[in-house]
Parts: structure tokens; sequence; C-alpha cells
């Protein structure tokens, strides 16, 4: 194992010999090293990686210690490399500026040789500890990572499972969650970009174009006379299909402990009330304006837009101009100013999703 060194800076001989001898009885565990001025200090600094204490005169020819410090804390290294600054009494401030660049102690000439080691080695100790408990938290930090990777990857796996399986059991063309989970990721781009009022942030936009995916995953509890019938539904059935809101969010508190997360409270906003319009006219709880959760309003025009240019059982696709002009026009109902605006910008995205669909990666 490589000794640990510890680095002595004096321009007097003699107090070298002196601070050198005071570890002599230790000279298995450390490697000495000495320089007699500054500039010889920055190169042992340099030059060797192991230092664990530097024993540091002030008042020397070419570089005196303060250069050697300013050097040190422009390369960092003050809070891996503990300091002691041997200074002496005639030498005004020099204490008060030592503690300024963060040194481990300051000692005054003449100093008494068993202090010095003593103090030496419980700073040694000290930071040699402190490495110790940042590495430890490192090691926890990188193990904590690659939990919270493989819970993210496992979620996604049943994320997209639960919504193959809504998938299966609709009318709606495949890959339908695949697009709106698109959409929606690049509409909420847009609102981090423009609207930042609204408080996205990468990671949050993430968490809503994943939680995207469940918007209709309250559709499993609608009977296949209604999900699959080859035409409109009558009002009486398009009231039990409004009901998948609402069923969807009974499966995700099931599916869910801990209901205080950001990503369920997306799942939930997303699930529940992606068919509210901004002027109260939409369901299950009529919300109008503001009141409506940004991920929800997000998650409805990537929904009705999806919708209109798709085929159904019922009706032919729109051409991406028309549903963009229906929407606009609110043919479809209300959206906010903020959200048709984005839509705007993300038309041209919206447009190409189709041929992209192939080639895109949806993680």
């Amino acid at each position: 194992m490589e000794k640990q060194q510890i680095l002595v800076v004096d321009d007097e001989e003699i107090n070298r010999v002196i601070l050198m001898e005071m570890f002599h009885e230790n000279r298995d565990e450390y490697e000495l090293l000495e320089a007699g001025n500054g500039a010889e200090a920055v190169r042992q600094i340099e030059e060797n990686h192991n230092i664990v204490l530097v024993l540091l005169d002030v008042v020397m020819p070419i570089m005196d210690g303060f250069k050697v410090l300013e050097y040190m804390q422009e390369h960092e290294l003050l809070e891996a490399i503990p300091v002691i600054l041997i200074t002496g009494e005639t030498v005004k401030d020099s204490e008060g500026r030592a503690y300024d660049f963060g040194v481990a102690d300051v000692i005054h000439k003449p100093f008494y040789p068993y202090i010095v080691r003593r103090r030496s080695k419980n700073i040694i100790e000290l930071y040699q500890n402190k490495r110790n408990m940042e590495r430890r938290l490192k090691e926890q930090e990188i193990a904590i990572r690659a939990q919270e990777q493989e819970i993210r990857e496992t979620n996604e796996f049943m994320i997209d499972a639960l919504s193959t399986v809504v998938e299966s059991r609709s009318a709606e063309t495949g890959d339908h969650t695949k697009r709106i989970k698109f959409y929606t990721r690049i509409m909420a781009r847009h609102l981090m970009e423009h609207f930042p009022r609204y408080g996205l942030t990468p990671a949050l936009v993430d968490a809503i174009s994943r939680a995207s995916v469940l918007h209709d995953i309250g559709k499993i509890g609608i009977s296949d006379t209604i999900l699959l019938k080859p035409g409109r539904l009558t009002a009486e059935e398009f009231e039990i299909m409004k009901t998948h809101t609402t069923i969807g969010c009974d499966i995700l508190e099931k599916l869910y402990k801990d209901r205080t997360g950001e990503f369920y409270r997306y799942c939930y906003e997303i699930c529940r009330h992606h068919h509210e319009r901004w002027d109260g006219r939409g369901y299950p709880d009529h919300l109008a304006g503001e009141d409506i959760p940004i991920s929800a309003q997000i998650v409805a025009v990537a929904d009705v837009y999806d919708a209109l240019v798709s085929p159904r059982v019922y009706k032919s696709s729109f051409s991406n101009d028309k549903a963009f002009e229906m929407i606009m026009n609110g043919e479809c109902g209300q959206f906010s100013p903020d959200i048709l605006e984005c839509f705007k910008l993300a038309r041209e995205d919206f447009f190409n999703i189709m041929e992209m669909l192939g080639t895109f990666e949806f993680s």
C-alpha cells in the first residue's frame, strides 16, 4: 500500500529537520517530503498525489506561504489537503489571513514538537474520516441512483404493459399511447420554454410525458359492448364511457401505496381531468380555467389531436391541417390560450409524428 505523505515546507533547514523528526517514529506509515520555499512546495504538491498534511511556513524566499495557499485555493486542494501554517509571532495578521484561506490550524514559532505532532495527528485523522465519509456517501448515492433506475424501469414496464392492455381492448388505432407520450413531451417542452410561470423543469416534463401513457387506463373497466361499439355512442352509453376517468383514478389508488409522489399526482391529474375544458364544459368535474391541472391540459390537446388524425370505426381520419384548424377554432372544446400557443409552436412536430413513429425512441 502506498504510504501517506507529509510535506514540510520551511526555508530554514533546522526547522525542517525538527518538524520531520517528529514523525520519525511513524516512518513506516508516512513518507516525508520537504521543500525549502513555496515554489518547491508547489512542485511537490503537483508531483505527489497522496499528501495528507502540509506543514507550511509563512516567510520564505521566491514564494511565501500565502502564495502557496493561493495556489492550493485556485486548484481546489484545501478541502482535500489540510494545511497547518507555521508562523512567527512578528508576522502581523498572518493568523487571520490563514483562516480566511481555510487552513486547518495555525501554530506560532517557536513551536513545541509534541503539540505540533498531536495537532497534526488529530487533523490527519479528522480529514481522513471526512474523506471516508464522503466516499461512503458517494457510494450510497450511486447505489440509491441504481435502485431508483431499477424502480423506474420496472414502473415503465408496468405502465407500458397496462397501456398495452387498454389499447388491445380499445377500438383506437395502435400506438395511440406512444403518440400521446410524444405529443405531450413536445407540448410540455414548449410550455417550459415559453411560459416559465408554470414552473416546469426537464424532470417535470419527463414525468408528465410518462404519466400521459395512463390517461385512458380506466377504459379497462368499460364493457366491450360500449368500448368496441362499431358506431357512435348513444347519450346513455356516452355517460358510461365518461366514467373511464374516475375508474382510472380508482385503479391508480389501488396500484400506488404512496400517493404523495409527484409522478402519482400527474398520473391522477391526467387520468381524471384530460377531458376537462377551459370553459368548464368538460368532464367529470366540470373544472374551468386554471383550475384544470396543467398536466391534464397538455394531454387533453394531445389526445384530441390524435383522435382527429386517426381513423375510428365510426369516422375517417381528418387531415393534419384540418385537425389543427378544428382545435384552434374551438370545435373540439375550449383550451387555454397558453396551451393553444404551444400547440401552434408544436404544429410541425405533430404533423410529422406518423412518419417519425417508426424511428423515434419513446423513453
